[in-house]
């Protein structure tokens, strides 16, 4: 087994492609088709977070969920999402990242059908953590297949790319999401994935190649059972808190402290196991842990911010769904403009001082909610979108890069789940976290406006601004309009306070990128040698072994 001495000692050794001929003709239309499997991931989160609003209504316009409801809706998905990607992309290193593919997505496309015609908050809730099984799958296997048809120095490019599909998914879903709300039920936001997921397929099946890790990794299976445990137990404890304006109940204390204490648990276990679930050896280097913690970070900032924004530009601004999706649009361009070209700001000025700058740019949308209210100009938040989109762009090819080469090749199924589970995990929190955050601080300004109302009404009229809204149109009259005021400016004041934690917690990305992240190599010779010290040897030094299976 060589060491990376032994790989530096060796720097006359040509490199030998290991990419057959015959995929890499074809490499960027497979990453066209990566990158439409990717957009349907991306586009059912970005239509849902237009939509919850509508949700939120009473049936028949939606299904009447609360906000702690809607949360749930999110993270079901989100929670089995990151607790099975690891495992799922062990299990495409080893059956072949092209059949998990085409698994993942057809189960997606299952849950989606599902999920359209659900008739209540809790059937919503389950099927979405069935597309979050299917999207388990698709995640690893676009980026471990892009890692197998391209060579590492075609990698940067192609990553940014992928990157960009990320934005195409959040433009095209507002939009779309926005045009399904004005002319169908609420449903057709989920059922839009099914032909969708059936062009992918049939793409899929006639252009992605299979690859395999010729030395697959055992599947964790208690590893992946503490990881659901634990992160369900928090996020409960989180959301429940939020949802009683109390963290200091039995009903809160228990899930928290239960979800700390079993995370604590899968960690010693991931320490100890001989085939962990998460190979906690990957955390020794320290620009693998920063690359993992900015994407865990600046996607717990931006997930619990995106959900309420959708509320605060339907409920407090008036805006329909379409309008509000319009509006989200400059968060997408910009990350479609500047996440492929990502690669050449990097190679001027490293990863540290690009990602550092994209982490405070974030941060920096992310305080101009602080100062919005009802009467903001628009065009404002055009701009804010914009910068938000344009520092998302420049944190995510870089760090995700950072990852996939640190890893040798046949890794990348595993590599790539990290990457994802992490964002996941970070945007779980923050639904939950910020989420909880916003119902705390909205429960308590509304709560002294409350008393126009039947006493056994208040309390599910303090649990969001939506809440409040549909009560006091049930109601009509004076009593129904002297909260509509009342209502605007709690959930303001909720916002502001919740954009306020979200900036924050950006900054503490920012601080650990610039850290830890590696800066600007100088010079071709030490950008090899930067580029041997960092990545994990893949081969005995003759470059022709232990390649990844591609056909």
């Amino acid at each position: 087994m060589p060491t990376p001495s032994d790989a530096a000692a060796a720097p006359d050794v040509p490199d030998v492609s290991r990419v057959p001929e015959a995929v890499h003709r074809r490499r960027w239309s497979i990453l066209g088709v990566l990158m439409f499997s990717l957009i349907i991931i991306v586009l059912d989160n970005s239509i849902l977070n237009i939509a919850v609003k509508t949700i939120a209504g009473p049936p028949p316009t939606g299904i009447g969920a609360t906000q702690s409801e809607l949360e749930w809706a999110i993270n079901a998905y989100t929670l089995v999402f990151a607790g099975l990607l690891f495992t799922a992309g062990l299990l495409g290193d080893r059956t072949g990242r092209k059949k998990a593919l085409l698994f993942g997505v057809a189960v997606f496309g299952v849950g989606s059908a599902l999920a359209a015609f659900s008739g209540s908050p809790t059937e919503l809730i389950a099927y979405r953590a069935v597309m979050g099984f299917g999207a388990a799958f698709v995640m690893p296997a676009t980026l471990a297949v892009l890692m197998n048809v391209f060579e590492r120095e075609e990698q940067p490019k192609a990553i940014g790319i992928w990157a960009g599909g990320v934005g195409v998914g959040i433009a095209i879903g507002p939009i779309t999401g926005g045009v399904l709300l004005e002319h169908f039920w609420w449903g057709s936001i989920f059922l839009i994935n099914v032909p969708v997921v059936v062009i992918a397929l049939i793409a899929m099946t006639l252009l992605v190649p299979d690859s395999k890790d010729p030395e697959p990794g055992r599947i964790d299976p208690l590893g992946v059972a503490l990881s659901i445990v634990g992160l369900v137990l928090l996020v409960y404890g989180i959301i429940r808190g939020g949802e009683l304006a109390d963290f200091g109940t039995a009903s809160v204390l228990l899930p928290l402290l239960g979800g700390l204490a079993v995370l604590a648990g899968f960690v010693l276990h991931e320490r100890r196991s001989d085939h962990p679930a998460i190979d906690i050896a990957y955390f020794k280097k320290p620009a693998f842990a920063a690359a993992v913690a900015a994407i865990a970070l600046v996607f717990f900032a931006l997930m619990g911010v995106t959900f309420f924004s959708a509320f605060y530009l339907q409920s407090v601004r008036g805006q329909s769904p379409l309008e509000a999706g319009l509006l989200l649009l400059p968060l997408a361009v910009a990350q479609m403009i500047f996440a492929p070209r990502a690669r050449l700001v990097v190679d001027r000025f490293g990863a540290r001082a690009v990602c550092t700058i994209g982490m405070l740019m974030v941060a920096a949308g992310l305080s101009a909610f602080t100062v919005f209210d009802a009467a903001t100009p628009l065009w404002v938040l055009e701009v804010v979108f914009f910068v938000q989109g344009a520092g998302m762009a420049h944190i995510m090819p870089p760090v995700t890069v950072t990852v996939m080469q640190t890893l040798p090749r046949e890794k990348a199924g595993s590599g790539s789940a990290v990457n994802n589970t992490f964002r996941q995990v970070g945007g779980a929190l923050g639904v939950a976290v910020l989420g909880s955050l916003l119902s705390t601080r909205y429960r308590s300004e509304i709560e002294g406006h409350l008393s126009v109302l039947p006493r056994g009404e208040r309390h599910e009229a303090g649990e969001s601004i939506e809440a409040t809204l549909g009560i006091a149109e049930r109601h009509g009259g004076a009593a129904g309009k002297a909260l509509i005021g009342p209502a605007n400016d709690a959930f303001l004041s909720a916002m502001h306070l919740t954009a306020l934690g979200a900036a924050g917690i950006a900054l503490i990305g920012a601080v650990v990128v610039a850290l830890f992240l590696p800066g600007r190599v100088k010079g071709d010779e030490e950008g090899e040698a930067a580029g041997e010290s960092d990545r994990v040897p893949t081969g005995t030094g003759t470059g022709a072994d232990q390649t990844d299976r591609t056909t």
